[in-house]
């Protein structure tokens, strides 16, 4: 991927390369490589690609900064435009997400307060009958993406070039159609995340690749057995409905640098009533974009107030519009007062820290990832409050303590404290290096919980303990009483001295992870595999009678469905039939598929129970 490529939309894409022909689809990979690497000559909005000395590719981005329009990409060689160098230049464009298809401009527009319910169920009008399941365009699409999905894995990142990634854009782009929000987006992580692997992005990470499959996979298998629940349709992103008036307070700012090129930051607001909002500024720019935005203008109101001064004051909103994600809209009919913020002490944001945070946790990790997504990926992404005293770095990890008032600090729960960004041009990583410097430092942390890591949260923004003088922090008064982790950068004018501090009872070794120790790591790898190597690296454990001894682990270990599991994969990879000739027949993707996703899930499940004990106090584990 080029980031300095605009966009495609994923049906421009795959319509580039279904016209080329087999001999030029063989090529196809190859190209797609030099072009990634090829300069790129700026000029405005318009890019151009020179391939060779007589074809020059030029893409025109629309209102959105996507190619959007098959007529926006256009080549000069005489095969155009059915030739090898658009669809190589667009094959090395990121792909962009699902919303940039339905709304070409980052603010909705007034009409769209009033079509989130066609957008839920298209073609379904207000008198119309209530739709019990999945109609028959929604089964055919579901189908096409799971056949997609499972060609993709049984080939594994190795063989899923370009022309299988371009059947799941294509595929995806008739789920969007047919209204499968939920799973057109899972569908295009895929792509994204097998693209990344094969260019060995830096932020390529497997588990997510794995994981964003687990979910195509699971959403399209349910939708073409007709299970009718409205999570596994999902919504689209940008349906916005009418919320009224709202006071909300601003939290802290959160900078965002995605994986298709674009950058800005998300500000976070919680209301009277406890809700959580936000006010995001993303477009394409990267993490150049992620920096600047931090004093971007916010696009409610009246213009005059900015994501810094929002985030340590609050808007007075009528005619509020809302997202299913919680995001706040921006449109004509929408009025913004700004008004004085809040301090981390008062309000709603005084109970975001009253709350224990086991009680806190339980609340967050609720909701189960595979039989409620949407649920699942809203409450994680909710922020949570809580008081906590640096204890120190161990084993290159930072670890606090959880503070209870009228409790010592040995009894509060110990946590990890991981950066939510670990790129060098932003201030997570400084800041948290920082507060490891002084062992006994008590702040206020508000961050977000890694659902796939045993006790650790990512800080966003920090500040001092109330009624602590001496061993909290000293931040400026223009700050307002917290410190934005990714943007403010915490200085040593802003600690106390090193022996100011009470000591800390030292730790020889980190706690214990359940999550990491427990012999699920053979399943773990073994689903990991399937993805990274494809079938036949799947197989091996079958071929050699599991001289790993995988199996026999995880059974003698009490996790005897997981050993069940890991066999039946294995199992299912390695089986071939023969014709009545005796000839090896195409192995058959459809089970090898149910066979993957049933590890996949089970694995889910299990490491998220495990999460969840580690969240428990030790009295009550």
């Amino acid at each position: 991927m080029n980031p300095q490529l605009p966009p495609v939309a994923p049906e421009v894409a795959a319509a580039a390369v279904e016209a080329l022909t087999s001999r030029l689809r063989k090529k196809l990979d190859a190209a797609i490589e030099t072009y990634v690497a090829a300069p790129v000559t700026v000029e405005g909005a318009v890019r151009r690609v020179r391939c060779g000395e007589d074809a020059e590719v030029v893409l025109t981005p629309g209102p959105s900064g996507a190619v959007t329009d098959a007529e926006q990409a256009v080549c000069s060689c005489l095969l155009a435009p059915r030739c090898l160098h658009r669809a190589a230049v667009l094959g090395a464009c990121p792909v962009a997400d699902a919303e940039t298809a339905v709304a070409h401009a980052e603010v909705e527009s007034p009409a769209q307060d009033t079509v989130q319910a066609a957008v839920r169920v298209p073609g379904a009008g207000a008198a119309a009958s209530p739709q019990t399941g999945p109609t028959d365009a929604q089964l055919a699409a579901a189908r096409a993406l799971w056949t997609a999905a499972a060609a993709v894995l049984a080939a594994g990142v190795p063989a899923a070039g370009a022309v299988a990634q371009a059947e799941v854009l294509r595929a995806s782009h008739t789920a969007r159609l047919a209204g499968l929000h939920r799973a057109e987006a899972a569908a295009l992580r895929v792509v994204r995340g097998v693209r990344g692997a094969r260019s060995r992005h830096d932020g390529h990470r497997l588990t997510d690749l794995v994981a964003a499959l687990r979910e195509l996979l699971l959403t399209t298998s349910l939708l073409a057995a007709a299970d009718p629940a409205p999570a596994l349709v999902g919504t689209a992103r940008r349906a916005y409905r009418p919320e009224g008036s709202l006071r909300v307070h601003g939290v802290c700012r959160e900078p965002v640098i995605s994986a298709t090129g674009y950058g800005g930051v998300v500000t976070h607001l919680i209301a009277d009533d406890g809700r959580w909002f936000s006010v995001a500024d993303v477009r394409p720019g990267g993490v150049a974009r992620a920096r600047g935005a931090a004093t971007a203008t916010v696009a409610l109101g009246s213009g005059s107030l900015d994501h810094a001064g929002l985030s340590r004051g609050g808007l007075l909103i009528s005619g509020a519009t809302l997202s299913s994600d919680g995001r706040l809209g921006a449109g004509k009919g929408v009025r913004a007062t700004p008004v004085p913020g809040l301090s981390w002490t008062s309000g709603p944001l005084a109970a975001l820290f009253a709350r224990p945070l086991a009680e806190a946790v339980a609340a967050r990790l609720g909701s189960a990832p595979v039989s409620d997504p949407e649920e699942a990926e809203r409450t994680d992404g909710e922020l949570i409050g809580c008081d906590l005293v640096i204890v120190g770095v161990v084993d290159h990890q930072l670890l606090a303590q959880e503070s209870v008032p009228g409790r010592a600090d040995t009894d509060g729960l110990l946590v990890r404290l991981l950066p939510s960004n670990n790129h060098p041009d932003l201030a997570h990583t400084a800041n948290l290096r920082r507060l490891a410097s002084r062992p006994g430092l008590r702040l206020r942390v508000v961050g977000r919980l890694d659902p796939d890591r045993a006790a650790t949260l990512r800080p966003l923004a920090v500040g001092p303990l109330p009624d602590e003088s001496t061993a909290t922090l000293r931040l400026p008064t223009e700050w307002l009483g917290h410190a934005d982790l990714g943007y403010d950068r915490i200085e040593g004018i802003h600690l106390p001295p090193a022996d100011a501090l009470p000591e800390t009872p030292g730790l020889i070794s980190v706690p214990p992870n359940p999550v990491a120790e427990a012999p699920l790591w053979r399943l773990r790898r073994l689903v990991e595999v399937a993805v990274s190597g494809g079938r036949r690296a799947a197989a091996e454990p079958a071929r050699d009678g599991d001289r790993s001894g995988a199996v026999v682990t995880l059974r003698r270990a009490g996790f005897r469905t997981a050993a069940d599991l890991s066999h039946a994969l294995a199992s299912e990879a390695d089986r071939r039939g023969r014709d009545v000739f005796g000839r090896t027949e195409e192995a058959d993707p459809d089970g090898y598929a149910r066979a993957w996703l049933a590890a996949a899930v089970y694995l889910t499940g299990t490491e998220r129970a495990l999460v969840r004990a580690t969240w428990q106090p030790s009295d009550s584990v």
